[in-house]
């Protein structure tokens, strides 16, 4: 029988905390990147093994290090010294018995060509093939979990591991302006109207009572700047588009500062040819960046776990992180008396993944609201979430589930 626990949180919303520390990395930052890329190649490999033997085989592909290359830039132009080095590490089937015998699949090989892609489509200058290196080394699984992997193929799906998932609902004022901002300021839209700006974009937003203040580091492309002049335009452009998208959400004041670790007098400025620090030492792994949700939320509960590259079929890991963002969200749009919802969803190694070891709802609402009625409407949005957790492989693979 599903255990569900709802409990009431005596806490002070964070909105209302005298500071909010909220901070998103953009697509083409060196952690992002790696978990893009990671995720590509899960993603891949779950089609190949459907298209080929009719279901997602076993596969965690959530191990990667990217090693940032060497680059000569100046105003104007450069030139790349030594390429990025990307390295994905992890497990996958490589041989299934078929009645033809024993059929050999090219995971590497998948993997490689994966990635490859995906960081093309993420970093509009840069070259797959003279700007990066792409190493791939996937071997079995452990006989253990390719059993309760292949177990959970006759039923529902056996959870691939003991994890938890961690959700909260709604988002800050704050928290909208730093994950829309970065999206803002990566859009077609926005490369369109100042295409001098790189993916590699990062948004620290600090709230001080009535105060916000957005940290933004961004990649500026060489060969698109020729001078000092127009670099400081470019600047002076991301902090008016994003101050005034900010104010869309928020009354509050609102102070932008844009590559702060520019020296102008010492010849220090943010300056890349790819539109990526990764061409230039600095380096990135899966799960070093932003949680499910986007974000990475100091005054939040999150969970530790990396999203991106595990096997959306059975790795709740992946799975319960999803399901607890969607369950936080549902609980607060149809409870009008809960005003912020924080999800936790455990699983057991081994168990049906439709029935976790536990659903716990900590809700933050109205004091004046009936809390009876609060804790069935908030049981029954859980019941049905976790019944449809079967759902979110296809999410994931059709890309519509937000993992990072």
């Amino acid at each position: 029988m599903l255990k569900i626990r709802v409990s009431r949180l005596y806490s002070q919303p964070v909105e209302s905390l005298e500071v909010e520390v909220v901070e998103r990395k953009g697509l083409g930052h060196p952690d992002s990147l790696c978990d893009h890329a990671a995720e590509a190649a899960s993603v891949s490999l779950s089609k190949y093994y459907q298209e080929m033997f009719g279901g997602i085989l076993h596969h965690n592909v959530d191990k990667a290090l990217l090693v940032g290359g060497r680059a000569k830039v100046e105003f104007g132009g450069g030139e790349i010294l030594e390429p990025i080095t990307f390295i994905l590490a992890g497990r996958a089937t490589t041989e299934v018995a078929t009645e033809e015998g024993l059929e050999t699949i090219p995971a590497e090989e998948i993997a490689v060509k994966s990635v490859k892609e995906e960081f093309g489509r993420s970093l509009r200058f840069l070259d797959v093939e003279k700007h990066l290196v792409v190493k791939a080394i996937l071997r079995p699984g452990s006989t253990d979990l390719r059993r309760i992997f292949e177990e959970g193929r006759r039923q529902a799906p056996l959870s691939n591991d003991t994890s938890l998932g961690v959700g909260f609902a709604p988002l800050t004022e704050m928290e909208r302006i730093v994950l829309e901002g970065e999206r803002y300021l990566n859009s077609k839209k926005f490369k369109e109207k100042l295409p001098e700006v790189g993916e590699d974009i990062k948004v620290m937003g600090l709230r001080e009572k009535e105060k916000i203040t957005l940290t933004v580091a961004a990649a500026i492309i060489a060969p698109l700047t020729p001078d000092k002049d127009h670099y400081v335009s470019v600047k002076e452009q991301i902090e008016a588009e994003l101050s005034d998208l900010a104010s869309t959400y928020t009354s509050k004041e609102i102070e932008v500062k844009v590559n702060v670790g520019d020296n102008y007098e010492k010849g220090i400025y943010y300056l890349t040819l790819t539109g990526t620090s990764a061409e230039s030492g600095d380096d990135g792994q899966v799960g070093r960046g932003n949680r499910c949700n986007g974000l990475i939320t100091p005054n939040r509960p999150m969970s530790m776990e990396a999203t991106a590259g595990k096997n959306p079929y059975s790795h709740i890991g992946k799975i319960y992180n999803v399901l607890a963002g969607s369950l936080a969200n549902r609980i607060v749009v149809e409870i009008d008396a809960v005003k912020e919802a924080y999800t936790y969803v455990l699983g057991q190694i081994g168990k049906r993944i439709d029935d976790p070891l536990v659903v716990s709802l900590q809700l933050v609402v109205d004091p004046a609201a009936p809390w009876n009625n609060i804790q069935n409407e908030a049981q029954e949005i859980a019941k049905e979430e976790v019944s449809k957790v079967t759902n979110i492989t296809k999410q994931i693979l059709e890309r519509q589930a937000l993992l990072f």
